[in-house]
């Protein structure tokens, strides 16, 4: 272990999660979510990652303190794991590698220090909430922007036929890679998204963001079978009409508000 690390701090004052997934583009290493803000620790300098943070957010003209310090190494990557809390929702446990499993409970294992998605962010609790409550046992599922892959794993635990796409091969890669963790396997998989599914499906899944949401509107909705359920989150609050509006056409199940986050339930009649 090296004497030193160093730790980029990253604290932007909106469109956290663009960040996140940009930092997560230009880091392999550990990435700290707290309280919103990012935190990320190499052994290697993170002042050209720190001008790529600095440079998005110009182009955005958004607000980011950042900061990158070089620091004595210490056991930072135990003491994160100490900090990672396992997580219940509904029927579900979701929990590092390093915590035991909860024998009444459909168990998850996620490393959020190798990936993200992890199931303490509000949309990926909500979603997996609204696959406790409405994905039945062997349904055929397609979660589009898989991420770690954490909502297809949940519908594969309740033994459904689950397909996965991503358009960055990486975390088709990862969620690969954690669903082997779960001993559990994914049908099929695609670099893209919806528009490029080569079926319909009993229940379509897409944590993503609002725009893109409204953009492949069409494509998720073409996907459905007849009584299909499809579960859309990563929406801002701020944004909620605009989405709603481009699924006016399906039932609206369920609208589950958590903090500044949205996740809608719909049935495809």
């Amino acid at each position: 272990m090296s004497e030193y690390y160093f730790e980029l701090t990253i604290n932007p004052n909106k469109n956290y999660e663009l960040f996140l997934d940009l930092l997560t583009s230009l880091t392999n290493n550990a990435i700290e979510e707290l309280n919103g803000t990012l935190i990320a620790r190499s052994e290697e300098d993170l002042s050209d990652v720190e001008e790529g943070i600095i440079q998005f957010a110009k182009a955005l003209n958004i607000e980011c303190v950042t900061s990158h310090e070089k620091k004595e190494n210490i056991d930072w990557i135990k003491r994160y794991q100490e900090s990672v809390k396992s997580v219940e929702i509904g029927n579900f446990y979701i929990r590092p590698s390093w915590e035991e499993k909860r024998n009444n409970k459909i168990d998850i294992i996620i490393d959020p220090a190798l990936s993200f998605g992890s199931g303490h962010h509000e949309t990926t609790s909500s979603c997996i909430e609204s696959i406790d409550k409405y994905v039945i046992e062997k349904s055929n599922v397609l979660d589009v922007g898989t991420g770690s892959g954490i909502l297809a794993i949940a519908a594969a635990k309740k033994l459904c036929t689950v397909d996965i796409c991503d358009t960055d091969d990486v975390c088709i890669k990862d969620t690969a890679s954690n669903f082997e963790l779960n001993e559990v396997s994914f049908n099929d998989s695609w670099i893209g998204s919806a528009n490029k599914a080569k079926k319909k499906y009993d229940v379509v899944i897409a944590n993503i963001v609002a725009d893109v949401l409204a953009m492949i509107s069409k494509d998720l909705k073409n996907c459905l079978n007849d009584n299909g359920i499809l579960i859309i989150s990563g929406i801002l609050d701020k944004h909620i009409d605009r989405v709603l509006n481009k699924f006016k056409d399906l039932e609206q199940l369920e609208l589950i508000h958590k903090n500044e986050w949205v996740t809608v339930v719909f049935k495809n009649n």
